[in-house]
């Protein structure tokens, strides 16, 4: 099998200023929340067993589980039809808008890059209109090309451990940020890499911000 394309981020402009790179599902817009409700509509339920979803969506008719394919399949009809579902998280929209006062923003999400204009669309319904990239590759070298050798204040919003886990490894001055909201889901998450600080909201992420890039 061919080695996945490096995520391409030429095309983003960056100004002589510091850089927040973001996280978009369960970071600025609900993720689970109307997820779950949007498997209640296909006939399906999440038994909150483990942290995966694969072996967990059962069917409320039999109460078997999906197989991944179809897991798969009902992840992309979810992110298909986004923009009936998706919410931004409270105060998302406002701090993002303060914050890119005095700093760039670059929203990294999760999801298959086949779905990157629903979600354009989406964000910028909501006033959220930032860079987007769209990718399932690890974020850490995707921030590392986005900062590149530039000296200013860089800092990483996510709400999964694994990928705060490889911004660190790959942009080692980078202020990472564990927010996310209180899910059935995010209880059973792995736990962040120690020290890194964890928002529960996003009026705490943004004291976390300013301290980072108001030097």
């Amino acid at each position: 099998m061919d080695a996945p394309l490096e995520c391409d981020v030429s095309h983003i402009r960056l100004q002589d200023r510091p850089l927040i790179v973001c996280d978009v599902d369960d970071v600025v817009l609900h993720f689970f929340a109307p997820f779950l409700a949007f498997l209640d509509g296909e006939g399906n339920e999440f038994l909150p067993r483990s942290f995966r979803l694969t072996g967990n969506i059962v069917s409320k008719a039999s109460g078997t589980a999906l197989e991944e394919k179809d897991v798969h399949r009902l992840i992309d009809s979810f992110f298909e039809a986004q923009e009936l579902w998706q919410t931004p998280l409270d105060l998302a929209v406002d701090t993002l808008g303060e914050v890119s006062k005095e700093a760039d923003i670059v929203f990294l999400t999760a999801m298959p890059p086949q779905f990157w204009e629903q979600r354009r669309r989406l964000l910028d319904r909501l006033g959220l209109a930032y860079p987007l990239l769209a990718s399932l590759q690890p974020k850490g070298p995707i921030v590392r090309s986005l900062h590149s050798s530039r000296t200013l204040p860089v800092a990483f919003i996510d709400d999964m451990a694994h990928n705060l886990h490889s911004v660190s490894e790959h942009v080692p001055d980078c202020l990472l940020i564990n927010l996310k909201p209180d899910s059935i889901v995010h209880r059973m998450a792995p736990a962040a890499p120690a020290g890194i600080p964890e928002a529960n909201e996003w009026s705490q992420a943004a004291a976390l911000l300013r301290a980072h890039i108001v030097r």
